[in-house]
């Protein structure tokens, strides 16, 4: 253990104060959703079911329809309904350590990485993924609600592109406070819309059940087959990195207690892992739906949501009420799903950026930077080449999320020689742990070989299942060879209040950071190397000649 100094607590909560280092718009931002750091509990106001219904909110996204459909499309509806399966199992279970984990402690997916395997700079080449995974997405529901301000409006895909993008902005500033309303009342209105045309054509014309079974693909002969099962599994496991935008709102969690752990359990296994139910269901019906149109508006088009919609709204409404009905289904969802990705890609940049550069320059400029990539992936018209973009990405982000759902399930629970508790603050972590690093690395770059044919045409569908496998195994592996030494460089941040409560949950007493005066949880504080004092993680972040930052220790076994 360190002879440094040890520090008493200092004072008792006070959510007044809450707030971050540097500029008064930095000082804004971190009140409305704590960049970079930990999530205060004097925060954290909301009751479980409201963050569980925000965080599903996103889940409105339309994506999901014209993955199915493509899948289908391709391979045949049981080709495609057993990839959505094989996916959404796969999904699941790598999403439920890291939901657990961002709930029960407070952090975002970034801060989780940092200590689950990859060190203090290593995750930063996650953040990037994960970055580049809500830019994506945001391009392919723009291109989406372009489709159908082009089919309502008469508006010029161009200009549905800038307006996709340019209208996301008001929303994502103000952070969890504008974000938790939009979702929880827009909600119910997007749930009847889309569901109210599947429930009336099955009802009314149950052919369409059997139309739906049967159809074999435009490439299948209808019977079902490995390769095509994994070549559609991995389209939709580029989704997997999905629960980072979950975790983005779960980590605004309160407390686990005796009293409300019922609740707050449903709310996580719900709103963590289980959007993935909700999303293998819209994927479904987006193969129902391109299969009911086919034969109207051929297979080009039968991927696009506002075609699904606009033909299944008319076989049970008004012909003047359909096409705007479609247009307002289309445009809810985008705005859903595209505030929580400009929101999420904006923290993971400002993460990245942080720590290499040691200077925050705002969460707003990194959602202009990410809504700028989304909107030339727009104007390049991504949306013709989409199962492409995700087969290829799906790579990353498979070895990425195996890899931290490994590290806590495996390394940590079972091996015990990963730190039980999450740490993410600059100084108590190496700059590079190998254990995730090295599986990462490995499990992407050859599923990544393997996709592009590089291993031969044979194991080119089984890209996906390369990802997880090496993940899985190299994880562990890793984790024994170098013995658990390159999780922590020090086991003391010197203060000699605990870390957590008597429920386990982060300890809500505060403290002043020395850097910028500002009053922070025990968790997101650590001792000063040269003064009698605390320095909050984002001064430690920004720290450029490492005044503040506690020097290596030996670990304590």
């Amino acid at each position: 253990m360190s002879t440094e100094p040890r520090l008493a607590q200092v004072t008792d909560p006070d959510p007044a104060q809450q707030a971050a280092p540097g500029s008064d718009q930095a000082v804004k931002e971190t009140l409305e959703d704590y960049t970079l750091r930990f999530a205060p509990r004097s925060y954290r106001r909301w009751t479980p079911m409201v963050v569980a219904t925000t965080a599903l909110g996103g889940i409105a996204y339309m994506a999901d329809f014209s993955i199915g459909a493509g899948i289908g499309l391709a391979h045949g509806t049981g080709n495609a309904l057993l990839a959505i399966a094989v996916a959404a199992v796969v999904i699941f279970v790598t999403g439920f350590p890291l939901a657990y984990y961002g709930a029960r402690y407070n952090i975002d997916l970034d801060l989780i990485t940092r200590g689950s395997g990859f060190g203090y700079f290593g995750s930063v080449l996650t953040s990037v993924i994960f970055a580049s995974f809500t830019f994506i997405f945001f391009a392919l529901e723009g291109s989406i609600m372009a489709q159908g301000l082009k089919l309502g409006l008469g508006l010029p895909l161009w200009l549905g592109y800038l307006v996709s993008t340019l209208m996301v902005i008001p929303l994502v500033i103000y952070g969890m406070t504008a974000l938790s309303k939009l979702q929880v009342w827009t909600t119910p209105i997007w749930l009847l819309l889309m569901v109210g045309p599947l429930v009336y054509l099955v009802a009314t014309d149950p052919g369409t059940v059997d139309r739906f079974l049967a159809y074999a693909g435009t490439d299948g002969d209808g019977g079902v087959n490995t390769a095509s099962v994994l070549l559609g599994a991995g389209v939709c496991l580029s989704l997997i990195a999905q629960i980072g935008e979950q975790i983005d709102y779960l980590r605004f969690m309160p407390p686990k207690t005796e009293a409300n752990k019922r609740s707050w359990w449903t709310a996580v296994v719900m709103a963590g892992p289980g959007w993935v139910v909700l999303g293998a269901l819209k994927q479904a019906i987006g193969v129902f739906l391109a299969v009911y149109i086919i034969a109207e508006v051929g297979p080009t088009a039968a991927p696009e949501p506002i075609q699904q919609f606009k033909h299944a709204f008319d076989a049970m409404m008004p012909s003047w009420i359909v096409l705007p009905l479609a247009v307002v289904l289309v445009v809810i969802s985008q705005i859903k799903i595209n505030v929580t990705n400009a929101y999420s890609g904006s923290l993971a940049w400002t993460n990245s950026f942080t720590r290499v550069t040691k200077r925050y320059p705002g969460r707003m400029v990194f959602v202009l930077v990410n809504l700028g990539f989304a909107l030339a992936l727009m104007e390049a018209d991504m949306f013709s080449f989409l199962n492409s973009i995700l087969g290829f990405y799906s790579n990353c982000a498979i070895a990425w999320v195996v890899t931290v759902a490994t590290d806590i399930g495996i390394n940590k629970y079972v091996l015990k020689l990963s730190p039980h508790a999450p740490e993410f603050r600059r100084g108590m972590l190496y700059a590079v742990n190998p254990v995730g690093v090295v599986a990462f690395v490995a499990a992407s770059g050859l599923s990544i070989a393997m996709y592009f044919h590089a291993l031969g045409d044979t194991l080119q569908p089984y890209s996906p299942v390369a990802a997880a496998l090496i993940a899985f195994v190299l994880t562990p592996l890793m984790a024994v060879v170098t013995k658990g030494k390159y999780y922590l460089r020090r086991t003391d941040d010197g203060i000699t209040e605990p870390l957590l409560d008597e429920d386990g949950n982060p300890s809500a007493v505060t403290y002043e950071c020395h850097a910028c005066r500002q009053q922070f949880e025990r968790p997101d504080v650590a001792a000063c190397q040269t003064h009698d004092a605390v320095v909050c993680s984002l001064c430690l972040s920004t720290d450029k000649v490492g005044d503040h930052v506690l020097p290596a220790a030996p670990a304590v076994a």
